[in-house]
């Protein structure tokens, strides 16, 4: 079941997640199983020592996975959700493509890849969403 019937009602909706929207997170694109998002990185990102705040990187994958657990089934909220983090981001954007690994009657699993525009892997995000 499709919940946001184009990328822009669901644009529309999700500006109301005011964090994501201040941290200037974008949905790029989303499909019936897929969310795209992405990020500009600015030094209002970055640590004290000029790397990638892994929140900045969490709050991404989050938003992605909110996304796209929303589109398979209005009102999930995540349960249970963990974060690997595989390399520090070397470019100037982040990606995160959020993909549904399974979709039961009461809760989803939702991985997102996080990658830069360098095509370096970032992180990995694996959320559990139970479905209100």
């Amino acid at each position: 079941m499709v919940n946001y019937d184009s990328v822009e009602s669901a644009r529309e909706f999700f500006y109301q997640d005011k964090f994501a929207v201040n941290t200037e997170i974008r949905l790029d694109d989303l499909t019936e199983d897929e969310a795209f998002c992405s990020l500009e990185l600015s030094d209002e990102h970055r640590n004290a020592y000029g790397g990638v705040m892994g929140g900045v990187i969490f709050t991404l994958a989050d938003f992605a996975f909110a996304i796209l657990s929303n589109q398979i089934h209005q009102l999930t909220v995540a349960q249970q959700v963990s974060i690997n983090y595989l390399s520090a981001p070397k470019g100037d954007k982040l990606f995160a493509k959020a993909t549904c690994r399974k979709s039961g009657r009461t809760s989803s699993i939702i991985i997102v890849n996080i990658s830069d525009d360098l095509g370096r892997d970032v992180a990995q995000f694996v959320g559990t969403g139970f479905k209100l």
